[in-house]
């Protein structure tokens, strides 16, 4: 493929990275205004939104290292279907069961798209891009590893709060 179609699917890759990382913000900062009765959750929810605001740093440090700017119009496209999935699942009685399946799923999706990034980002020669996509790519694996290792606790808990009759609020 010749350096300049490499280039584009680079460029709009970091683009779409960008905006999913915005969309993720709008997914997790809801939840956490939300939660009472997890602690746990809550503390790593908080921390992994910092890990996501130093992502977005990273991506358009990039962006701006090869002349781009980021998207707008795909951050606030992504930013809404974020606020509105978090939104859906308010209603639920399981919501903390609920953002936990989503969160995991979503986790997994940031993962492969950097590791995706990391491969057209080798194979057009942007070897200054790697180290932030790396460190994006851990993050998100890091994330995606806890809430794994975390979601028979989270479920117990809330099958636990649910039989002393408290409502398992998030």
């Amino acid at each position: 493929m010749p350096r300049t179609e490499i280039r584009e699917v680079f460029i709009a890759g970091l683009k779409n990275a960008h905006a999913m990382e915005n969309q993720a913000l709008s997914i997790m900062k809801p939840q956490l205004k939300r939660i009472e009765n997890y602690p746990e959750v809550a503390q790593r929810l908080d921390a992994h939104i910092r890990e996501t605001d130093g992502q977005i740093v990273r991506l358009e440090e990039i962006l701006d290292s090869l002349n781009e700017d980021k998207s707008t119009l795909k951050d606030v496209a992504l930013s809404f279907t974020g606020s509105m999935a978090a939104l859906g699942h308010t209603v639920a009685g399981d919501e903390i069961l609920k953002n936990s399946f989503a969160n995991f799923a979503f986790e997994n999706y940031e993962a492969a798209a950097y590791k995706s990034l990391l491969v057209v980002a080798e194979s057009g020669g942007y070897g200054a891009a790697m180290t932030g996509l790396r460190a994006n790519l851990n993050e998100e694996l890091a994330m995606a590893e806890w809430l794994n290792d975390n979601l028979v606790a989270v479920t117990e808990k809330f099958l636990s709060l649910r039989q002393v009759g408290e409502t398992a609020k998030v």
